[in-house]
């Protein structure tokens, strides 16, 4: 059993299933229904997610989506991150419901994120009911196993907004892609353990990086936060050092 003592901070592991998560259960309050009666119920449902880079989580939805007519009626929501999956007792990993208001945000550079790290969604983003929706973080509730339950405020869960990184992560994506596709399949098979062929990066930010592979998304963890690209550039280099070493080349 892992010492608590040693364990991150309850706001750390909130924020990191935020940044892992590409999919969350998204909880509102149904304002309309086919049947009598359906307003005012609790309406959960399946959404695609990304994040900004201080972790608040971004959607991609449509006015004809229930959800969506659900937020423009009353902004506040839930959404549920699991962090179980492959577990033998999926009771003792992390999950955590985030609680906030969500609102439309029309930034071209928060559209951009998503659209890379949900690819296959640039076949319907660009049709007029879409639109990307910004959740202003307030708190969260953390389960974290058996006995490890914290409420945690928004200061505590979100990082650092407005830094330097953020206005230029496109070129550190592309370039990384372009570039070094092999280290990024040192990431992925050496460092994170995973198989397969053609992992691409579509995010990066102060914490870490994103991967995708076809349907398959990981999470590549930086030792130490990083504020710019030339930082983010060290530590990329470093780490595929340190894959190079482990593979033995």
């Amino acid at each position: 059993m892992s010492d608590p003592a040693s364990s991150p901070p309850p706001g750390a592991v909130v924020r990191g299933l935020l940044r892992a998560a590409d999919r969350a259960t998204l909880a509102t309050t149904l304002v309309g229904a086919a049947t009598d009666g359906g307003a005012g119920w609790p309406y959960a449902s399946l959404v695609l997610m990304a994040v900004d880079h201080d972790a608040s989580p971004l959607l991609l939805v449509s006015t004809l989506a229930e959800h969506t007519r659900n937020l423009q009626a009353d902004s506040r929501a839930a959404v549920l991150v699991d962090g179980t999956a492959g577990l033998d007792e999926p009771l003792t990993g992390a999950r955590a419901t985030v609680l906030g208001r969500f609102v439309r945000d029309d930034d071209p550079a928060r559209r951009a994120r998503y659209l890379r790290r949900h690819p296959s969604a640039e076949g319907y983003a660009g049709f007029g009911d879409f639109a990307i929706w910004r959740m202003q973080v307030e708190r969260a509730h953390l389960v974290a196993g058996f006995g490890r339950i914290h409420w945690v405020e928004a200061d505590a869960v979100l990082g650092e907004a407005g830094l330097p990184l953020a206005g230029r992560e496109a070129d550190v994506v592309g370039h990384m892609n372009q570039d070094h596709a092999d280290a990024i399949q040192l990431y992925a098979r050496v460092l994170l353990g995973l198989d397969g062929e053609g992992w691409t990066m579509t995010g990066c930010d102060a914490e870490g990086a994103d991967l995708r592979l076809g349907g398959r998304v990981a999470r590549l963890p930086f030792d130490e936060p990083v504020r710019d690209a030339e930082q983010a550039r060290v530590e990329l280099v470093r780490l595929v050092k340190r894959a190079r070493e482990r593979a033995g080349g």
